[in-house]
């Protein structure tokens, strides 16, 4: 017995020995490999950058062209498309009637005169023998009553004329502005009434866009309007169409008086010179509106950004450790984003690989290839 108790024991500590090994291998091949990631320093920056809004051309002023008149189309005197000046006749319409109507009118003014002379004298002459006692109080009350009335005919007859007259003005029309006239909606012998749209004068140089601005931005677009910036700065630019941008800088105009209560936006006009008559009124373009950053913003490209049910997060490296970090994002400038809250200069941040990694996955990192510094992202 005393001999078989040390073999016992000898053989339990050799059985412990080999399954305390294959235990710490199991567990080595179990342990997952460090992710491969590449990483850069955040760095604090200023920069330029731009915010876009959908913009709509108008014109400073707009005129529609319509009669105050009935009757046919006499005359078009201009070209469609032709740059007029104010008071340039435009269109005549029939005046014939109008004119024969102004000829009655005048002459009821003569017939009406020729009343109250008539009428004078009576009074004159019942008065003078009223002073004698020679005719009777009532006879010379009507007197004066017939010259009342023949006074107020006269009046009457001249109001007649100059409303006659004003329709006989009103069939020659006239340019109210100077501007550029559109493609008329009329031709000679068309018959037209009061309201009809006939054609519009718009001016075009200087020209506008409107944009529609969140309420939040009413105190910032107020201080420019109030600064009076310099009309040939570029704080505001404008993207054509076709993706070009447009030649001439603008300056912000006006807000308007309120906030649409449906949208919580307000209109903002901001006016552009426009020698070429590139810019056409209802055509759409882009305003571009510059800003500066403050010296210390935090820059970092957004592929670091992973979206989770809408929030946002980075993953930053401790001690070989991926941690995912959430963050408030700002503006994003071609490829880079604004990081508002979250981040500070000298931490250490994923750029590369971010779509491996869970929050503290090991890493191995290395250096991104082709950091980009916040002063370059324009």
């Amino acid at each position: 017995m005393r001999t078989f108790i040390p073999i016992v024991l000898f053989i339990a500590l050799i059985t412990t020995a080999v399954s305390c090994g294959d235990k710490s291998s199991s567990q080595q091949q179990t342990r997952p490999p460090k992710v491969s990631v590449n990483t850069d320093t955040v760095q604090e920056g200023a920069t330029v950058y731009y915010d876009n809004y959908p913009a709509t051309v108008t014109a400073l002023t707009q005129v529609d062209i319509k009669p105050q008149v009935s009757g046919n189309i006499t005359g078009v005197y201009f070209n469609d498309g032709d740059r007029v000046h104010k008071g340039e006749k435009l269109y005549s319409i029939d005046a014939q009637q109008y004119a024969g109507t102004y000829g009655q009118a005048t002459a009821d003014v003569d017939v009406a005169k020729a009343n109250l002379v008539k009428a004078q004298k009576n009074a004159d002459r019942y008065l003078e023998l009223q002073k004698n006692d020679a005719i009777a109080t009532q006879t010379v009350d009507n007197a004066l009553a017939d010259l009342d009335a023949a006074k107020q005919q006269v009046a009457a007859a001249e109001a007649n004329v100059q409303a006659v007259a004003a329709n006989l003005k009103y069939t020659t029309i006239y340019s109210p502005i100077d501007g550029t006239i559109g493609i008329s909606q009329v031709k000679v012998g068309t018959s037209v009434y009061p309201q009809t749209l006939l054609n519009t004068v718009s001016t075009d140089d200087p020209i506008a866009a409107d944009i529609a601005l969140d309420q939040a931005l009413i105190p910032k677009f107020t201080n420019l309007v109030n600064s009076g910036a310099s009309k040939k700065d570029s704080t505001f630019t404008v993207t054509l169409p076709d993706g070009s941008m447009y030649a001439h800088p603008g300056y912000i105009s006006l807000l308007d008086r309120a906030v649409d209560p449906t949208t919580g936006t307000i209109r903002a006009r901001i006016v552009f010179p426009n020698p070429e008559k590139m810019l056409k009124v209802g055509a759409t373009a882009t305003v571009r509106v510059e800003n500066k950053s403050a010296p210390n913003t935090i820059f970092i490209p957004y592929k670091c950004i992973v979206e989770q049910l809408g929030e946002f997060f980075v993953y930053q490296v401790q001690d070989t450790i991926a941690l995912q970090k959430k963050v408030t994002l700002g503006n994003q400038i071609n490829g880079m984003v604004i990081i508002k809250d979250g981040l500070k200069a000298g931490d250490v941040i994923v750029t590369d690989g971010v779509q491996k990694l869970r929050d503290s996955t090991a890493v191995n990192t290395g250096k991104s290839k082709a950091p980009q510094q916040p002063s370059q992202a324009k």
